[in-house]
């Protein structure tokens, strides 16, 4: 089972307060910049599709890939309530092959980062390859290693609610420096306020942050070129920012 499954119920909760709609308009911006004509996007990681949904309205036919069964329910069910040109899938972004190809492959909310050996980053680099068209973009963001070792992990809450239940959900990291990754253990206490009962779920995140050698050495050794390297939703040159965004080209 996929840790998104166990929580996916919960996962938009969770990020309500997230700005999809100005990721979006980030995302519209670059596309519009690096790939003016492009049409069609294939989303890596899609979640429960916020991401999709907001980039169908802005004119793009999009196609949503997660690895969790129950976000791509859950992607369905809001598909239910739009009339939106979106599909959804459930598939691993390391081998899923859809015999067809994109303008554009996203791989947003760090989800680069989970694929933490070298052969994960090597194969998800070749899936996106393999369904890019001629000149096509494979756009994504990613932890940073010199801010993730400049400003380090630490112990984070956050409680979110809504009518029917609540959630508190403690982070705590511990950083593997040799090996570039942080382990997030999750505690999440959900409380059900229509039934009076709470459960409680843990889970452990492995990330693997990067370093641009590295993004470059993965770029080139499946055909694309780095043609944008800046901090996420900014611009401008990274330092120690936690976030980049990466756009890279088909050669």
């Amino acid at each position: 089972m996929s840790t998104f499954d166990y929580y996916a119920a919960y996962y938009d909760l969770l990020y309500k307060d997230k700005d999809y709609a100005g990721e979006v308009d980030y995302l519209y911006t670059l596309i519009k910049k690096h790939s003016p004509t492009a049409k069609n996007i294939l989303d890596f990681g899609c979640g429960t599709g916020k991401h999709d949904f907001l980039l169908a309205e802005r004119g793009f036919q999009v196609f949503g890939v997660d690895l969790s069964e129950k976000m791509i329910s859950e992607a369905n069910q809001n598909k239910s309530r739009n009339n939106l040109n979106v599909n959804f899938c459930q598939g691993d972004i390391r081998n899923i092959r859809l015999n067809q190809t994109f303008d554009i492959v996203t791989c947003l909310f760090h989800v680069i980062n989970y694929q933490i050996t070298n052969e994960d980053l090597l194969k998800t680099f070749e899936t996106a390859k393999v369904h890019l068209k001629p000149n096509g973009l494979f756009i994504f963001d990613s932890w940073y290693g010199p801010g993730v070792l400049t400003d380090l992990p630490e112990r984070r809450i956050k409680d979110m609610e809504d009518a029917r239940i609540s959630v508190e959900r403690i982070a705590e990291p511990i950083l593997h420096l040799n090996q570039n990754m942080v382990d997030v253990n999750y505690t999440l206490q959900i409380k059900d306020k229509i039934h009076h009962n709470s459960q409680i779920i843990r889970e452990q995140h492995r990330m693997r942050f990067l370093f641009y050698p590295e993004i470059e050495m993965l770029a080139q050794l499946n055909g694309f070129e780095v043609i944008g390297f800046e901090k996420w939703l900014q611009g401008g040159i990274p330092h120690s920012n936690w976030f980049v965004t990466v756009v890279c080209r088909v050669k």
